[in-house]
């Protein structure tokens, strides 16, 4: 049984330097986020987002420092961790249905050699409805949209009833009906005391979607609470100055804080 306070450390980040063919992509990462905090990572593109994820998943193999979650390196931790890859990044065409993809977020509690019990099939049926795609779940992947695609794999996710989770662009290519639905879950999740960390582009729902906020541009610019880092400064010293994207960045936080 997992014993929390108001001031847990979900995540631990330090020292973290990420090289591909000795070039740094992340340098000197520092960062802590507490429990049940919904993050958004961003910054431009280029600016090491999915890198991020990935070598705190241990996908990538960082050039140097740590990363910890509830204290413990991922290895040791990884049934209390969720993950949802960037869409590109998966094989839609390989032949199997909603019901199958969802169940599979079952298996690291059941060991890949033992089959799902019913209690698993359900547990999966109630993601799928979650979700609101219990009307495809016997249909095959390929034959899915965009968005209900993303709505699988956030189900799959779900299945794997983690503590933290990290999530690569989960609203890329859904439309705005979608978007609204999977902020809402990931809401009630931060609500549930899970950690989730989203990478995100839409500078302007920043500050409706999420309550913690992590500026990233190959460093750490800044991370924190929405209300005192989501700023015109740290926009710009993120995104160099680009001002129509800034502008509209920045009446968002003036919006959010009246």
């Amino acid at each position: 049984m997992n014993t929390h306070t108001d001031n847990t450390i979900a995540i631990e980040v330090h020292d973290l330097t990420v090289s591909y063919q000795e070039r740094p992509v992340l340098w000197d990462i520092d960062f802590e986020i507490p429990e049940g905090k919904l993050v958004a990572i961003v910054g431009p593109n280029g600016a090491g987002k999915s890198t991020l994820i990935k070598s705190m998943l241990g996908l990538i193999p960082p050039s140097s420092g740590w990363v910890k979650i509830y204290g413990q390196p991922y290895k040791d931790v990884r049934l209390r961790v969720g993950y949802v890859p960037q869409k590109e990044s998966v094989d839609w065409d390989f032949p199997t249905s909603v019901l199958d993809v969802v169940t599979m977020g079952r298996y690291g509690k059941l060991g890949y050699f033992t089959r799902p019990s019913q209690e698993d099939w359900e547990a999966a049926k109630g993601y799928i409805k979650k979700v609101g795609m219990q009307e495809f779940q016997n249909r095959q992947i390929s034959q899915l949209s965009g968005g209900q695609q993303q709505r699988v794999f956030l189900a799959r996710a779900l299945a794997q009833e983690a503590d933290v989770y990290f999530m690569d662009e989960p609203f890329a290519g859904v439309d705005a009906i979608t978007e609204r639905s999977i902020v809402q879950i990931l809401q009630e999740m931060r609500n549930n005391k899970k950690t989730v960390l989203v990478v995100h582009h839409d500078l302007q729902t920043v500050p409706e979607y999420f309550d913690w906020v992590l500026f990233l541009n190959m460093r750490l610019v800044a991370h924190g609470p929405i209300q005192s880092t989501f700023t015109e400064e740290n926009l710009r010293k993120t995104y160099g100055g680009r001002l129509a994207i800034l502008s509209q960045a920045a009446d968002a936080v003036a919006r959010e804080r009246r």
